[in-house]
């Protein structure tokens, strides 16, 4: 995602980091650099987390570069930002188009939005294990990243940009694959276990897991694959509906002026 910026020519004046304790916070100092006069603002839930994401966000106070910078705040912009950072967030929303519509609002005409999440081919040797054990889903399904695209059009977005790459992971024991999983997210799939497992279950599982998960390219370790899509949009400036009588607010009027481009000047007769 990081890399994908050095082709966007705007440089944000505000930005926003979207739930970073789930997206990684080794970013942030690396978009702070490319960025370093930029306002960012930080949304992270629950408010529980929002200490240590402080902790681990804060900027040394000894640390000279940092004392004309920007000071991070953690309230709600009290403007609409030009970019929206939300790595691996998405996925994991409960409703999905109504987060992609907040976004929406929180990003300033011309703003983009930076986003990552899983696509549908994640976890596809764990899901075929645990249908042939008669185990209900391990995880909810992914959406495809034109389904991604659509979603982004119909909440106002413009010029959706998507892509994906495939990632192999391989881990030395069940124990460690399974830490992993639990570290990424929770399963919001609607039929998933709704009780406790049992030791037993969970003695299976392992044993499972490294019968039919080991890597034939590495003795020893477990592999697990991950279909990752990235996304760009931009916010483009609002039109006014035209109709036969059409009432249009005096902001979104201004706003139109603004953003329009100034006709050509014409010389006097």
């Amino acid at each position: 995602m990081e890399e994908r910026l050095q082709w966007i020519v705007k440089k944000p004046a505000h930005w926003l980091h979207w739930e970073p304790l789930r997206g990684s916070m080794a970013i942030h100092p690396v978009l702070v650099q490319r960025y370093p006069q930029a306002q960012c603002f930080v949304a992270q839930t629950p408010s529980q987390a929002v200490p240590e994401v402080r902790r681990a966000l804060a900027k040394p106070w000894w640390d000279a570069r940092h004392w004309r910078a920007p000071a991070l705040e953690f309230d709600a912009p009290t403007q609409p930002v030009d970019m929206l950072w939300a790595n691996m967030a998405l996925h994991m929303a409960a409703d999905p188009q109504t987060l992609i519509a907040r976004w929406h609002q929180l990003l300033a005409t011309d703003g983009f939005v930076m986003f990552s999440c899983f696509g549908p081919d994640t976890l596809r040797e764990l899901r075929q294990m645990y249908a042939a054990m008669g185990w209900p889903a391990p995880a909810h399904e992914f959406t495809d990243m034109h389904d991604w695209g659509d979603m982004l059009v119909e909440a106002g977005f413009a010029e959706p940009v998507m892509d994906m790459e495939r990632i192999t992971l391989t881990f030395s024991s069940p124990a460690h694959l399974l830490a992993e999983l639990r570290g990424l997210g929770r399963n919001l799939h609607p039929q998933r276990f709704a009780g406790l497992r049992a030791r037993q279950w969970q003695a299976e599982l392992q044993a499972q897991i490294n019968q039919r998960l080991l890597d034939p390219a590495q003795p020893g370790r477990l592999r697990l694959g991950f279909e990752i899509i990235y996304g760009h949009a931009f916010k483009p400036a609002p039109r006014m509906p035209v109709r036969a009588q059409t009432r249009v607010s005096l902001d979104d009027f201004r706003s139109a002026l603004r953003t329009s481009p100034a006709a050509p000047a014409k010389d006097l007769p």
